[in-house]
């Protein structure tokens, strides 16, 4: 080959990286607002579901440290009445992301559901169906339910959370 087509061949891929490169930028730019937007409306709804109360908002948000999987915490509300806390938690397996939202009670502490904000896992449907809607449902639930490693990661998320209730009781 000789150096002219090395040249062409050189700055020709160049040019295509730098102009996939500004494409990448400017979907983003297009872009980052709404996600962060359609996240803090998951968020919203996830909250209503959990506290099972269509005026449910955040009364105060606090980002917190040290843990493995929680990343904020949430003092929830109607108005002026507290309901209770929410924590969001977000970690990650071979099988995908999970983002979540733990609710618990104000006065009694108690456990009152999961919301999933993002549920990237290869056998979502699974997780969601044999373990996240039974454990919203109370029951008592093993976490080998076809989606066993999405189910452990939501498990450790939430007892994560519940410890976190447990040193503010």
């Amino acid at each position: 080959m000789d150096k002219k087509k090395m040249i062409i061949t050189s700055l020709t891929l160049g040019i295509i990286a730098a102009s996939s490169a500004a494409v990448i930028g400017l979907t983003n730019l297009i872009t980052k607002d709404r996600i962060i937007e359609n996240e803090r409306n998951r968020i919203s709804l996830g909250l209503k579901e959990i506290f099972n109360n269509n005026n449910a908002s955040i009364k105060n948000e606090e980002s917190l440290k040290g843990y493995k999987y929680v990343t904020t915490s949430y003092l929830v509300a109607e108005e002026e009445t507290e309901l209770g806390y929410a924590f969001r938690a977000t970690g990650s397996n071979a099988y995908g992301k999970i983002s979540l939202l733990v609710g618990f009670d104000i006065s009694t502490y108690n456990f009152l559901g999961v919301y999933l904000v993002v549920d990237e896992q290869t056998y979502a449907s699974t997780l969601e169906e044999n373990y996240i809607d039974p454990l919203n449902n109370g029951e008592d639930v093993d976490v080998h339910c076809g989606a066993t490693f999405g189910a452990k990661l939501v498990n450790d998320m939430v007892l994560e959370a519940k410890s976190i209730v447990e040193e503010m009781n």
